[in-house]
């Protein structure tokens, strides 16, 4: 039995008033949602403020939830819209981008060539990238931003990332290809590569 279908059975015991049930969900993406809401709420304790918050949306609107997709991705959504709403009430504005590590560099396939031999230019040459790429993050729109992570770090698919951000497969196609682009362009003059040679 796959995650999904597992969790599909905890979410039909917990409209059914197993708590237990829900206090597993919980568990068991916690951390998950937490390190998803710490992207737009940059306080520890805002970010673990804001996870309960979504929590227990979640659980409120656990009875319109049919499973027409993964229970994480539905969750997912929730908490954006929680810390988006979080930080509006305070008169601020989600953040444009996060603080990635250099592994989640990693993901864009420039950062890659960076890691053949670990010299201290090449080392050097990667912190050179993660900022890089972190400013191009910082300057997308929200929305690019969020597609583009939710791909990238999130490990999402087209499908789930659309009912994450309630727009179509196609929409977010084009989102992430726009992020990628955007991102690449600012790396090309760093790492040497022309605009006609494909990432």
């Amino acid at each position: 039995m796959g995650d999904r279908e597992v969790d599909q059975q905890l979410v039909e015991r917990a409209q059914r008033g197993d708590k237990h049930a829900f206090e597993l969900l919980v568990a068991k993406y916690q951390r998950r949602l937490a390190r998803l809401i710490s992207r737009f709420v940059r306080d520890a304790a805002e970010t673990e403020d804001v996870t309960q918050e979504a929590f227990i949306k979640a659980y409120r609107a656990l009875p319109a939830f049919r499973g027409e997709s993964a229970f994480y991705t539905w969750l997912y959504r929730i908490g954006i819209n929680t810390a988006k709403n979080y930080l509006l009430s305070l008169g601020r504005r989600a953040p444009t981008s996060t603080l990635h590590d250099a592994d989640e560099a990693e993901d864009f396939e420039e950062a890659s060539l960076l890691h053949e031999v670990s010299t201290p230019e090449n080392e050097m040459m990667s912190k050179q990238v993660v900022e890089v790429v972190n400013s191009s993050l910082q300057k997308l729109p929200d929305d690019l931003r969020t597609a583009l992570t939710l791909r990238e770090i999130d490990g999402l698919s087209y499908e789930e990332i659309a009912v994450v951000m309630d727009c179509p497969v196609g929409t977010v196609r084009s989102r992430i290809f726009r992020a990628r682009e955007a991102v690449a362009e600012n790396l090309r003059p760093l790492l040497g590569t022309s605009k006609e040679q494909r990432w």
